[in-house]
């Protein structure tokens, strides 16, 4: 029996917050170096931003909605945003997908170092050429397992894996050449 996959109506997402994976943000945290103060312009109800705080990082939540998140700065719009917050030089997110081209190059204007967890597909597209190429993509972390699936805010229906490969991109504003692929897990034990 073929499984017929149902995306979600833009009237059902809502604000688009589909809630990352804490196991997504430890993975990164294994792999990459992160400096201590970290922006988080999509916090959400604060799946990446309690992670970050919990590894001992200052991150500093904005989002569109304020969701009650200790710290958050509600009703910001990251692609109004003209600078970041002091002393902030590394962005940390997982954009709204329907607008994810616009938040990462909005985020590589403000910042020299952006990471951004992206569905493995946005490497396909020519359009995103400009954000993709010549613009410091440094590393891609790409999940070899599918992480666990990022339902929908207040989803009630079944809980499943994710039927789409994701990965972590990593921007430098300073790197030049071609980015490199590491594969990750998301389970403590890789």
């Amino acid at each position: 029996m073929r499984h017929i996959v149902r995306c979600a109506t833009l009237a059902e997402r809502g604000q688009d917050l589909y809630q990352t994976p804490p196991v997504a943000v430890e993975a990164l945290l294994r792999t990459e170096k992160l400096p201590y103060r970290i922006w988080e312009p999509a916090a959400g109800r604060g799946a990446i931003v309690n992670v970050l705080r919990a590894a001992g990082h200052d991150v500093i939540a904005h989002d569109l909605i304020d969701y009650g998140v200790p710290g958050q700065t509600g009703g910001r719009d990251f692609l109004l945003e003209i600078e970041p917050p002091p002393y902030c030089d590394c962005i940390v997110t997982n954009p709204p997908f329907r607008i994810a081209n616009e938040f990462v190059a909005h985020a590589l204007e403000l910042c020299p170092r952006v990471i951004m967890l992206l569905r493995l597909g946005f490497l396909e597209s020519e359009r995103r050429r400009s954000i993709l190429e010549g613009r410091g993509l440094h590393r891609i972390h790409v999940f070899r397992n599918r992480l666990p699936m990022m339902h929908r805010d207040e989803w009630r229906g079944r809980k499943t894996n994710s039927g789409m490969a994701f990965a972590w991109f990593v921007w430098n504003r300073d790197y030049s050449g071609p980015a490199t692929i590491n594969r990750i897990s998301w389970e403590s034990s890789p």
